[in-house]
């Protein structure tokens, strides 16, 4: 562990930036969502419809991807997409950094993905039906499934670790060497790049639960098909 980057320590525990950005921005996230959510109306005003939109948004997306699993994996997905992205765009503040630039940060969030997988896949068929398709077609394909899991997890990590760094090392580099001639355009990047990163994770995670979920409900039809046939 880098000892510059630890603020505080609690007992053995050690505080560095990247946690502390982290709980910045989930404590933001939560003031924000409290306030937002305290007068809601039917007559929306401009705040109100906008916050409608991203909701929205965010449900036609899953919706698309996974029908009729919109409301169920919105918390998730929604929250997932949302805090990466303002996580991401922390790296634009003057001397801060962004918490996704730190593998500890990414690799939390991608064992989140790792779990959900099973636990929606679990939900939507059960605890036995979901295990089996691990052995499916033979019990040879075991350990390959396992592998499979565990390698997708640690590139949805390094993948979104790797480019955030790579984008605030990138633009630290040209405003060395520029000088502060072109801050606007750096900074423009950085928020596009910020907010695709977000969006490409939230759809691997979106993609990997779908994948959890479809692959026993194809199980099951194949299933029903041959008890009907």
């Amino acid at each position: 562990m880098d000892t510059e980057s630890i603020i505080f320590t609690i007992g053995p525990l050690a505080i560095t930036r990247p946690v502390a950005t982290t709980w910045a921005v989930m404590l933001g996230l939560t003031v924000l969502c409290a306030l937002a959510t305290r007068r809601l109306k039917l007559d929306p005003g401009p705040f109100q419809t906008l916050l409608e939109g991203i909701v929205g948004t965010i449900h036609d997306a899953i919706d698309d991807t996974l029908p009729d699993y919109g409301v169920r994996l919105l918390p998730f997905i929604g929250t997932l997409w949302i805090f990466i992205a303002l996580a991401n765009l922390v790296g634009v503040l003057p001397g801060a950094s962004s918490p996704t630039g730190d593998l500890s940060t990414t690799a939390a969030l991608a064992i989140l993905v790792f779990l959900s997988v099973h636990w929606f896949g679990i939900r939507s068929e059960g605890l036995r039906a979901y295990l089996a398709h691990y052995v499916q077609p033979s019990p040879i394909m075991l350990p390959f499934h396992i592998i499979s899991e565990i390698s997708r997890t640690v590139a949805l990590a390094v993948r979104l670790f790797g480019n955030v760094m790579s984008l605030e090392t990138a633009a630290i580099l040209v405003l060395l060497v520029a000088g502060f001639l072109v801050p606007v355009p750096v900074l423009a990047l950085h928020i596009v790049e910020a907010l695709v990163q977000a969006y490409i994770f939230g759809m691997l995670a979106l993609v990997y639960i779908s994948g959890g979920i479809q692959s026993q409900q194809t199980r099951s039809s194949r299933i029903k098909a041959g008890v009907s046939s």
